[in-house]
This record gives structure tokens, sequence and C-alpha cells, in this order.
């Protein structure tokens, strides 16, 4: 569903934008009769052509109706409220799909044998940290130590 920018084109056909969503022309065209956002440009053949923008807020459209499961009552009623939420939240939820399946990945390489090299790697860090925490422990014990060697200057008051 995301367009590159390479690949944006000035107009999209409604096999190209039905395909994009995976959903059949004929529920476009019954969207585009109830939700005011969805206006796409006419030839004169009467061939609908989507613009980015158009796409944009079918994106909307699909994402309450398919994603969120809201009536379509409701998606109009969300999408005349407040369209730049709606359009942050899909991205989030973008970015936290694109998450989940990179740790799904990650998961995958560990269960299938990626483990013992995470392993090693991440003994290789503790080990490094632990050398790191002990030579700090040295360095500030060396510090007190020459601390308590110096004599002490204490000054009298006197009244």
């Amino acid at each position: 569903m995301e367009i590159s920018g390479e690949h944006k084109k000035i107009y999209y056909s409604m096999g190209e934008v039905a395909e994009m969503f995976d959903v059949n022309p004929s529920l476009i065209r019954f969207w585009e009769s109830k939700f005011d956002v969805l206006r796409p440009h006419k030839n004169r053949h009467g061939k609908r052509l989507f613009t980015p923008r158009d796409v944009e807020n079918l994106k909307l459209v699909y994402h309450l109706v398919k994603e969120k499961g809201m009536t379509l009552a409701g998606a109009q009623k969300r999408i005349k409220e407040n369209p730049e939420g709606i359009s942050r939240d899909m991205e989030i939820t973008d970015r936290l799909l694109k998450i989940k399946a990179l740790l799904m990945e990650i998961r995958q390489e560990l269960k299938s044998g990626g483990a013992e090299e995470v392993y090693r790697s991440g003994q290789a860090v503790e080990e490094t940290v632990e050398a790191e925490e002990t030579t700090t422990q040295n360095a500030t014990d060396e510090q007190v130590a020459h601390t308590e060697d110096k004599p002490r200057i204490v000054e009298q008051t006197l009244f």
C-alpha cells in the first residue's frame, strides 16, 4: 500500500488502486459514493484516475473500515472530525508493524541456530563491560588510596 518516491505517478487507474489495497474495484466505487474525501478524476471515457492524494484518502478509509472495523458512518465522522489524527495513527501503526516484523525475524533467527552466535557475542559484550567496570573500580580505589596518603590540613579558627 505504500507508494515509493521513485514510482509515484500523477494518476493511478482503478485496477492499480484496487491491487494496492487488495480489494475489488466495486468496493472502491462503493466507498467513493459514501465518503466525500474520495473523489477521483474521470477521463473523457469515464475511467477513474486516482491522484496520490486520492490514494492517501483511500488509505484512511481502508484503515478505519477494514483494519479498525469501524462502521461506514463512524469512519465518515472520524474523517470529518480529525483526518490528521487518523493519518498519525496510521503512521504509528505502520511503524509498529514493521518493528514487530523485525522482532519476529530476529526471533526466528534465534530459533534456527543463530542463538549460539548471539549468545557468544552477548557473552563477549558482558566480558567487555565487566572488564571496563573492573578498570573503573580499580582507578577509583587508587584515587581514594592516594587521597588517604596525603596529610590533611585542618584550619583552626580562633574567636
